[in-house]
């Protein structure tokens, strides 16, 4: 039987998605400035080219960034919080070490 998670508890809780959007405006930010420096060094490299192509740049490297630190977050908060732990896996307890 699993034991209850800390997200459970609402004190906790806030403690942990307080802590996970601090991490998202410091992504954020990071994510920004980014997205201008890889812009910077388009326009260096190769000039002013089509306006779509630094729009898509900019979309593409900012969705990526966000996305992939929102998915890390989410991972840490688990982890942090046991949250990972409190589950019921019956599939583990039907294996052998030896396997």
């Amino acid at each position: 039987m699993p034991g209850p998670s800390q997200l459970d508890d609402p004190l906790s809780a806030g403690i942990a998605w307080s802590r996970y959007w601090r991490l998202m405006r410091w992504m954020s930010a990071l994510t920004f400035l980014c997205v201008i420096i890889a812009l910077g060094l388009l326009y260096y490299l190769h000039g002013l080219v089509s306006v779509h192509m630094y729009i898509a740049t900019a979309a593409g490297i900012g969705f990526a960034l966000l996305l992939t630190s929102a998915l890390m977050g989410l991972v840490f908060m688990s982890s942090g919080t046991g949250h990972d732990e409190c589950i019921d896996d019956p599939v583990s307890s039907e294996i052998s070490p030896d396997e």
